[in-house]
């Protein structure tokens, strides 16, 4: 069986992809496996990394806003199908399964056109524009949350790897503490923007570094491939870096950690035990919130407006919650019962399913 893979841009849609070819690959170890992108995303690094292949085609934009970019898109998704026909051509593929992104719409009509089957996943609690195309002309459709909006939506989770679906963070915590040069026995919290990083996260979180620093609130700081991060120096370890890829190093090092709630991000911290505050993207169509109030409302996390996010928010809070080890115990047993740590083979089984009826 050939699949073609389809999802882009951020670690929203590459983590998810890539767990699914990593458990198709288990299921059917014969599988040939091909994933679709943008030159200009995560994807052009992550997934040679992860060792498939991958094909590129432009990337389609869809404005939220109209104006002149929301006249360039037939021409843009037309050149992006016919680049995909030409994909569609070499790999020839049994099933196309999309994400969501730039580069999942025009895969999604490419494939239609040929009378390929189309496997949709969403991440998010709200679906995206993409996927709200792609659920049209799937044959099935998969939801990382239970009430997500979309026609038909099976919840399976969010495909998650399984370094993390099956991390032991005690027993790791030790091995996390020193790969990042942090102190085996200090209250750790760890920050984290997302693949591209978080201005407001890492200028607030920073600028709180004396009273972490005072409190023995040790930090681990992933500010993004272009943030940045200027604490003051307590004698407190406090490491910045651009970019994690042992994320399971990461949880297990945590105690609490900080990050905007991306449906990886929420989902992973969920499945993991780890206690978070969570501060939403504010730009979009708020399915950041919508992601994190399960968690939330169970009670495994703190929500956090990004205006309300100060420094001296963090400050004023953060300190006193990282060094509470019967509260953070509690919030993390509230959340890692709520998501599905095997949503990475009951996606995989649903496209072997299509792609064999096909």
């Amino acid at each position: 069986m050939r699949v073609l893979l389809a999802g882009g841009g951020t670690a929203g849609h590459t983590s998810p992809l890539l767990a699914t070819a990593d458990a198709l690959k288990r299921l059917r170890p014969d599988i040939e496996i091909t994933c679709l992108g943008t030159p200009r995303g995560l994807e052009n690094r992550v997934v040679p990394e992860a060792g498939y292949p991958l094909e590129l085609v432009p990337p389609v934009p869809l404005p939220r806003k109209p104006g002149a970019d929301l006249l360039k898109v037939p021409v843009r998704l037309r050149d992006a199908v016919r680049a995909t026909n030409d994909v569609l051509d070499r790999v020839r593929p049994d099933v196309v399964v999309g994400y969501g992104g730039y580069v999942s719409v025009p895969a999604y009509l490419a494939a239609r056109r040929r009378g390929l089957p189309v496997v949709v996943h969403e991440q998010n609690a709200l679906p995206g524009l993409g996927n709200k195309v792609g659920a049209r002309v799937a044959r099935r459709v998969a939801v990382s949350f239970p009430d997500t909006p979309l026609p038909r939506a099976e919840y399976v989770g969010l495909p998650i790897r399984r370094m993390i679906s099956t991390l032991d963070r005690p027993a790791l915590r030790a091995e996390a503490r020193a790969f990042f040069g942090l102190d085996p026995d200090r209250p750790t919290l760890v920050v984290t923007g997302g693949s591209q990083g978080a201005r407001r996260l890492n200028q607030s979180v920073s600028g709180a570094a004396a009273a972490l620093g005072a409190a023995g609130v040790q930090v681990l700081h992933v500010v993004g491939p272009k943030g940045e991060a200027a604490p003051v120096a307590t004698g407190t370890p406090y490491v910045v870096v651009d970019f994690v890829d042992r994320m399971d190093l990461a949880l297990a090092a945590a105690d609490l950690m900080v990050c905007r709630a991306g449906a990886n991000s929420v989902t992973e911290a969920a499945a993991s035990g780890v206690p978070a505050v969570f501060v939403p993207l504010p730009i979009g169509n708020g399915e950041q919130e919508h992601n994190a109030r399960p968690v939330v409302d169970a009670g495994g996390a703190l929500l956090v407006s990004d205006a309300a996010f100060t420094t001296e928010w963090v400050a004023a809070t953060v300190p006193g919650l990282a060094t509470d080890p019967e509260r953070l115990a509690a919030m993390g047993a509230a959340a890692s019962g709520l998501v599905p740590r095997d949503a990475d083979e009951k996606l995989a089984r649903i496209v072997l399913e299509v792609g064999g009826a096909a």
